[in-house]
């Protein structure tokens, strides 16, 4: 039986993972956080890969608190670069298939089409600067994918989603930036897809083709549009109006277009994607059932 281990999981994808691992009754899973398994003790970690022999590693731990990252810059590179290079380095040492988590923010917004695995990064941000150099170390190693995906959220932990409707439970009004340009990404549709390429290859070890590869859900949405279409399925009274990123700053500079073309992963691993909107409504459906 293949072994896979997942990094990080208490973290919205991790835990989504979580949730669909069932469906998988010949892997058998090792979950894994800070708590139970410290991934910057780095000899504990090389006794773990030793003593348990996973044979795919998912790695989900990330330092995500993009504003933050901005004045705990030694943490955010720990984490979000140094961190994936050490992973990268035992994978390669143990022979462990690595998928490892990447952010659209790693450019820098001024595209006018939607970005695809060739176009060159420029991270703005401490966060994204981090999670860039964390990719570079892992493509120093081979029998590994790396996943860039866009504006996350899920039925577990904190999100925008989640921030919206209590927001919408205790204001009439609310703004929100609509010259910040993506597409959501519901962690459970990309966790189906990380659970979906691991099962293909465990059968077929050419089914893994390693990489950078793009992932959200299909169309293009500002922020605006997303928390207007979030109260409008939650019924929700709460009036949203459209403001200017810059009548909203922030300490980490975001892309104001960050759109990802998905054409890559889906020829690669024969996927289909949702559109956002049906994602939107799933999550609502799940939320009512988990």
């Amino acid at each position: 039986m293949k072994k896979v281990l997942v990094t990080g999981s208490k973290g919205q994808l991790g835990r989504e993972i979580q949730l669909l691992s069932g469906e998988y009754k010949d892997i058998e899973f090792l979950f894994h956080d800070i708590d139970t398994l410290d991934l910057t003790d780095y000899l504990l970690l090389e006794e773990f890969f030793n003593n348990n022999k996973p044979c795919y590693l998912v790695n989900c731990a990330a330092y995500t608190a993009v504003d933050k990252a901005e004045k705990e810059k030694e943490t955010a590179f720990k984490l979000n670069a140094e961190l994936p290079g050490k992973l990268a380095e035992l994978c390669h040492k143990f022979n462990i298939k690595l998928i490892h988590i990447s952010t659209d923010y790693v450019f820098d917004g001024m595209n006018c089409r939607p970005y695809n695995e060739e176009d060159l990064p420029n991270p703005q941000s401490v966060y994204a600067l981090s999670k860039y150099e964390g990719e570079q170390a892992i493509l120093e190693y081979s029998h590994s994918i790396i996943i860039r995906t866009s504006w996350l959220y899920s039925t577990f932990g904190n999100n925008f989603v989640k921030t919206m409707l209590g927001l919408g439970e205790s204001k009439d009004k609310i703004s929100v930036v609509f010259d910040q340009i993506g597409t959501p990404t519901y962690a459970r549709d990309l966790a189906d897809v990380i659970l979906k390429i691991i099962n293909s290859s465990v059968t077929d070890d050419k089914k893994f083709i390693s990489g950078i590869y793009h992932y959200s859900n299909e169309g293009v949405c500002s922020w605006y549009d997303f928390a207007f279409e979030i109260m409008d399925i939650a019924g929700n009274n709460c009036k949203v109006f459209p403001i200017l990123s810059e009548l909203y700053p922030q300490p980490a500079k975001r892309p104001l277009y960050s759109v990802l073309n998905k054409n890559k992963i889906k020829s690669a691993f024969n996927i289909e994607i949702p559109h956002w909107k049906d994602s939107l409504q799933k999550y609502f459906s799940d939320s009512g059932s988990d």
